[in-house]
């Protein structure tokens, strides 16, 4: 496996980390509260963590297609992703 691959699938993991916690707030959040906003980020959390499923996978299942020219985008945009969603998993606990 590129060493480039490598990170970018830990990168992906530390998503599904961040991500996995947002859900669970979020659904403590409606549990107490009933409103719709928490049910809306429960479901975006979702897809999104869903999406960093599908790319490990694909990153293991189909080593050999990726380019080694592409993964440094791929990298690039999953560590944009992270930033994105840290920001959104602070802003949500404070």
């Amino acid at each position: 496996m590129e060493p480039i691959m490598t990170i970018s699938t830990l990168v992906s993991g530390a998503n599904l980390i961040a991500l996995g916690i947002l859900v669970g707030v979020f659904a403590r959040i409606y549990a107490k509260t009933k409103a719709q906003l928490p049910l809306g980020m429960i479901f975006f959390s979702g897809l999104l963590f869903l999406h960093n499923v599908i790319g490990v996978y694909s990153y293991f299942s189909m080593m050999e297609l990726y380019s080694a020219a592409v993964l440094p985008y791929l990298l690039a945009v999953h560590i944009a992703e992270l930033a994105g969603v840290l920001i959104f998993l602070k802003i949500t606990l404070q």
